[in-house]
Parts: structure tokens; sequence; C-alpha cells
């Protein structure tokens, strides 16, 4: 599977509204300085102690909008 790495800064930057389906960004325990990965279905992940917990998901044209904000593309 591909991801996009970066961190919850970067993640607050792109997000829009109705995408997130914990109730934000700081209730799924995401700070500034979080890692986190979205897949190529747009699944957002946040790194855990123990792995990758799965926390919302992007809608719409968010590949674009993760490349411009962080310069990478998807690896795997």
């Amino acid at each position: 599977m591909s991801f996009i790495e970066m961190n919850g800064a970067s993640l607050e930057r792109i997000i829009v509204d109705d995408e997130l389906h914990v109730g934000g960004l700081a209730e799924a325990g995401v700070q500034n300085d979080t890692i986190v990965r979205v897949n190529r279905q747009g699944d957002i992940e946040v790194r855990r102690a123990e792995g990758w917990d799965v926390i919302g998901g992007l809608l719409g044209d968010f590949a674009e909008r993760i490349r411009r904000e962080t310069g990478l593309d998807w690896s795997s």
C-alpha cells in the first residue's frame, strides 16, 4: 500500500471540515508534531506506540492538496 507521511500541522492545513470523522484532530490525539500518513484511498492514520490507527478520511482532490502541502509523492 502507498502512503504520504506528514506531521499533524501539515494535515491540519489540508483537511476540510467534513473530512475527519472523529470530531477533530485534537480529539483524535493529533498534535502539530504527531506523525500521520494518508493512503491512496484517503484514509488518515496516526502513529501510535503500538502501530497505526485509522482516524478518518479525506475526500475529493486530496492527493493534489497533499502534494502541494508536503512536496511528496506516494511511497510504499
